[in-house]
């Protein structure tokens, strides 16, 4: 069964600590926490201090996904705020092997992401090291976008590499237009952790709405 992390990209921002709790309550495994910069992606979030000033609304697992460019500059920042793991972009690295160790040796499990253009080849030499890799289903940058169906292949892709390479213990996580029709779709090629935003927060019944996702 896939584990479920809400993103709060979509959650209501004036009440964020109530909507993470909600989330908790209504089922999700970890929360999903989108940052960007306006730099790698077109769009602006939030930083640490946010992350700080919500961590305290739940125990479940902070899934820190970083959409800036330099991570390895701010990575220590996250984690102090309270990351419980951490995903970065290849394409922001420009030393990938050594910014997933300096996250492994603040003793957080480590995670790489892959936009859409970005093939599955890239990981070959660091998905050894990895504990997550999270497949782009949508160009980063905004929530409520349409998922991409030759997403399903990379997935797949990704899926045999990990068998073969007998890492069958590393997530392999999906996030962008993930609902209760894609969410079959995704699992189906692997995926077993579903990042969504709009299916949850957009919905009344969160409890009804991850449990459709599942």
């Amino acid at each position: 069964m896939a584990l479920i992390a809400p993103s709060i990209l979509s959650a209501d921002f004036a009440r964020l600590g109530e909507e993470i709790k909600e989330a908790e309550q209504a089922g999700a495994d970890w929360i999903h926490v989108d940052v960007m910069d306006g730099l790698f992606v077109p769009n602006l979030t939030f930083g640490p201090p946010v992350i700080g000033a919500v961590r305290s609304a739940t125990k479940l697992p902070f899934d820190v996904h970083l959409m800036i460019e330099r991570p390895e500059l701010s990575i220590a920042s996250y984690a102090a705020a309270g990351a419980d793991r951490i995903t970065i972009h290849a394409e922001a690295c420009l030393h990938l092997h050594r910014t997933i160790h300096q996250i492994k040796e603040l003793g957080l499990p480590a995670g790489v992401a892959l936009n859409p253009a970005t093939p599955v080849s890239v990981l070959d030499c660091i998905i050894d090291d990895l504990d997550l890799v999270l497949i782009m289903t949508v160009n980063p940058g905004f929530g409520g976008q349409s998922f991409i169906p030759q997403s399903l292949n990379k997935l797949r892709q990704l899926r045999k590499l990990l068998s073969e390479r007998g890492l069958d213990h590393v997530h392999v996580q999906v996030d962008g237009g993930i609902n209760s029709e894609t969410s079959k779709l995704v699992m189906e090629a692997g995926a077993n952790v579903l990042v969504a935003g709009n299916a949850v927060f957009g919905e009344s019944d969160r409890a009804a709405a991850i449990a459709a996702l599942r």
